[in-house]
């Protein structure tokens, strides 16, 4: 789909800065939003709505909603809503700061900012753990059938949901376990990313792989690791026709089906969650026509 922000379907970037805003009391958004969509580009910059925003422009997206939040015995996973996100992306530090500071003072009149949060692309898409980081993703049509939406007509067609999460790891407790146990948190080798095939019930691969959800739930993981003086992890970014998939897989980590909770759990926590609808491209800008604009 051309009209697709094109940075959803393409690959990691080497560097990456997200960005949260809340929306200012009482101000109107409108002005910053067509700002923002003169020269958000959908590859260096995507750009996505959240239910709040859009209701405060009276429009109902379909499939747009708040991230659930849930707990456990020993987890939590809390939602943390906000009204826009941005996820700036590139190879060199100073054009993404530069495009965040583009992208905060023409939004700043009704926008605070809430978070920054920088990522980088560790080796080969490897998370901080060492392990391949969205090993099933789809590829091509698939990708674009799991991440797009279609069938739904102008405005929306191209559309896609965002789920994102910050997940922060305790690096020093996961790199204290013999390999083998690391190897069962995810179920997979870390030598050559090899499924294993008596990895324990609680492993992260068991717990979410795609094709064996009825209906299948494929999504299209765009994660990045981050870091900085207080922790490090990993930031979770997931694209879909709709967030169905991703409460699905969501749903058997937690142990909602069965009782076992993902043995990521155990090393590693989310401490953000936010969903967000991020709209098609029309002639190469941003369509916000659907929200009235």
């Amino acid at each position: 789909m051309t009209n697709a922000q094109p940075g959803i379907l393409e690959p990691i970037p080497r560097l990456a800065r997200y960005l949260t805003f809340s929306q200012v009391p009482e101000a109107d958004p409108r002005a910053a939003l067509a700002a923002l969509a003169e020269f958000v580009d959908g590859e260096e910059l995507v750009l996505g709505i959240g239910q709040s925003l859009a209701l405060h422009l009276g429009c109902e997206i379909d499939g747009l909603r708040v991230f659930p939040a849930h707990a456990g015995a020993g987890f939590e996973v809390p939602s943390t809503p906000a009204a826009l996100w941005c996820w700036i992306r590139g190879n060199d530090r100073g054009d993404i700061l530069h495009w965040s500071r583009r992208v905060q003072r023409v939004a700043e009149p009704a926008f605070g900012l809430d978070e920054v949060t920088d990522a980088f692309q560790y080796r080969a898409a490897l998370d901080l753990t060492g392990y391949e980081d969205g090993t099933e993703n789809p590829s091509g049509d698939d990708a674009i059938g799991a991440a797009l939406v279609g069938g739904r007509g102008p405005g929306t067609d191209g559309s896609s949901f965002v789920a994102v999460q910050q997940w922060v790891h305790d690096l020093d407790l996961f790199e204290s376990k013999p390999i083998a146990a690391r190897d069962d948190i995810i179920g997979r080798r870390q030598s050559d990313n090899e499924e294993l095939a008596d990895a324990p019930e609680s492993a992260h691969v068991k717990r979410t792989a795609q094709e064996s959800f009825d209906p299948e739930a494929f999504v299209l993981r765009r994660s990045m690791p981050w870091a900085d003086e207080y922790g490090a992890g990993l930031h979770f970014v997931a694209f879909g026709k709709s967030f169905d998939a991703f409460e699905a897989q969501l749903l058997r980590m937690i142990g909602a089906e069965d009782g076992v909770v993902d043995a990521l759990f155990s090393f590693t926590r989310p401490v953000s969650g936010a969903y967000f609808w991020c709209p098609p491209l029309e002639n190469g800008r941003l369509n916000l026509g659907f929200l009235g604009m």
